[in-house]
Formats: C-alpha cells, structure tokens, sequence
C-alpha cells in the first residue's frame, strides 16, 4: 500500500487539489504547457505564502522571496492565466483557481498587458512547499516529482536563469547531478523511490540546462527497461550532446517493437532538435510501419488537462521528416 501511494505521488501529486478541480470544471479542458515554456514564458520565480483563494477571483499572496525578474510588490493578487490554450469549455465551468490555501508556493509569474498577474494554468506553474519539501515540476503537471527545498532551489534557479539568459553557477550543479547519475537508475520500489526523484531532477536538469559531458553517465538511464520515466528523461537530457552516436541511439529506440510509444516520440523530438538531414531517408523508412495509436499521459479522463496534445510516434515522426 504504501508503495501504491508513493506512487500515486509521482504521477498525480502536484497540489492534490488538481482532482478538485477536474471534478469542478467538468467539460473545461486545456493544452497544458510543458515546463520549459512555462519557465520561459514567466516574467517572475518567487516564494510566496498563499493568503487566500477565491475560485473565480484569483489568489492573494505574499511574496516571501525573489528568485528571478523585476521588483515586485510584497503582497499581490494572481487574477489570470498566461499560458491556458482551453480545448473545451463547459458553460457555467470555466477555469478556476484551486490553489492550496494558507500555504507556502513557489510561482512562476507573468504581468500581462492589463497589468494583471499570471500563473499559467489551473494546474501549473507553481510548487507547494511542505516544510523541507516540495512538489514540483520539472518535465509536465503529469510527472511531477518531491525534491527537498534547497535542490528545488539550486537547481529551479539555474533554469530559470538559463531560460532567461542570464548567469548561473554550474558548478554546485553539476557536482549534485554527479552524485545522483553515479547510482543505479532506481526505480518506485521501497527505498528507492527518494533517488528516484533525485534522478528524475538531475536528467531533467541536464535537459533544460543543456549541459555537455554526461552521455555516459546517462545511457543506463536510457537503456533502464524497467522504468519507462528514466528512459524519457534520459532521453531529454541527451539534448546536450548533439553527436552521431546519440542520434543512433535514438533511432535505434524510435524503431524498436519494444519500447512504449510516449518514449520514442520523446526520442523523435530530441532527435529533431538536432536537425539529423542525415538520417531523413531512413526515417522514411521507420514511419510507414510507425504506430497510429493514441499515446498521452493517461490519467482521470476528467482531469481538465485532457486536452494536452501529445502526437502519435507516426505523427511525431511525419512532422521531424517535413522539418529535414
């Protein structure tokens, strides 16, 4: 049981109120951004204690800290959202705000151009703080991970700096990351689920940092058949190292009958970050027998973030060859 309920963490922890609001919105559903757009996307990281929620209104906080973006007001009201592309929208049930009340959140914030402060969904964008922990995100709302406070900010304030040009200290990062990627790739099991979402942080670290130098490091994670999430984030990381023998390891992967369909199309956009014109006539040759089926996150058909986009490894596939 307890397992089970570790792992119900990973998948569906962020604020808990999520499935709140998925029974509230009913038919409202949206794209939901992955994280590296969000980040890019905001104008602010700060910490902030949650004062109070109206649903319809919006939140009113108080900024405890400042980790990134201009001078803001000590106490502010978040009214709006920045990046909600809705799918479907239920009359009477539109978005609404379902932070945790009286609370400790790290936000990602945005001014829009009538002056008003942003999160960018419902659903994502902010992190709950539970004394030495948080619940964040740093892939998608669908994966999220618990990390202590002080990873959280080393490694969340390095992004968001990386994202918005600006300089950050690698080293302490990278030697974290080291000592992290030095481990057998865990897994959910008892005992290993805190390195896991360790692991999970520093591959997804190494992806939004691009940082060079770790293709050994991260191959075992890439070839982990026991966990399809250490492969993804695997996958990602190898962003950073645009060479001949990671595009192969990711063709290789993107044409094996053995891997899942959400992983290769991860593959499928790492590789196409690359630009392998190379290799276009042999990923002709992967797509006509390439799957059709839907692929996505899963989960409670009445999340509202059902509406995310996530294309078949066919689809994946079709796009990265047009690009060529």
């Amino acid at each position: 049981m307890q397992k089970q309920m570790r792992y119900f963490q990973w998948t569906f922890l962020g604020i808990l109120l999520m499935i709140t609001a998925a029974t509230q919105v009913q038919a409202t559903t949206w794209d939901e951004p992955w994280m590296d757009a969000v980040i890019r996307e905001a104008d602010y990281f700060v910490l902030a204690d949650v004062i109070s929620v109206d649903e319809h209104k919006g939140a009113k906080i108080h900024i405890r800290q400042q980790f990134g973006g201009g001078n803001l007001p000590e106490d502010l009201e978040i009214t709006n959202f920045y990046f909600l592309e809705m799918t479907s929208n239920s009359a009477g049930h539109g978005p609404e705000f379902h932070l945790p009340d009286s609370s400790e959140c790290y936000f990602f914030l945005k001014k829009n151009k009538k002056g008003e402060y942003c999160i960018p969904t419902p659903t994502t964008g902010f992190a709950y703080r539970d004394s030495g922990d948080v619940f964040a995100t740093y892939r998608h709302s669908y994966h999220q991970t618990k990390i202590s406070v002080d990873i959280f900010e080393m490694t969340m304030q390095a992004i968001f700096n990386k994202a918005h040009r600006l300089k950050f200290d690698e080293a302490p990062i990278r030697a974290w990351i080291d000592e992290q990627l030095a481990k057998k790739p865990a897994g959910f099991e008892d005992g290993e689920i805190n390195d896991f979402f360790m692991q999970h942080v520093a591959l997804e670290t190494i992806f939004h940092l691009r940082l060079t130098g770790y293709e050994k490091q991260v191959l075992p994670f890439f070839q982990d058949s026991n966990n399809r999430h250490n492969r993804i984030s695997a996958a990602r990381a190898m962003i950073a190292n645009d060479s001949e023998e990671t595009k192969e390891l990711l063709l290789e992967k993107i044409g094996s009958k053995e891997e899942d369909d959400f992983t290769k199309v991860i593959c499928i956009w790492t590789l196409r970050v690359f630009k392998p014109k190379e290799l276009k006539n042999r990923l002709k040759k992967l797509a006509p027998e390439a799957s059709e089926e839907y692929t996505g996150f899963g989960g409670n058909i009445m999340d509202p973030r059902v509406g995310t986009h996530f294309p078949s490894v066919k689809q994946a596939l079709e796009q990265l060859i047009a690009d060529l």
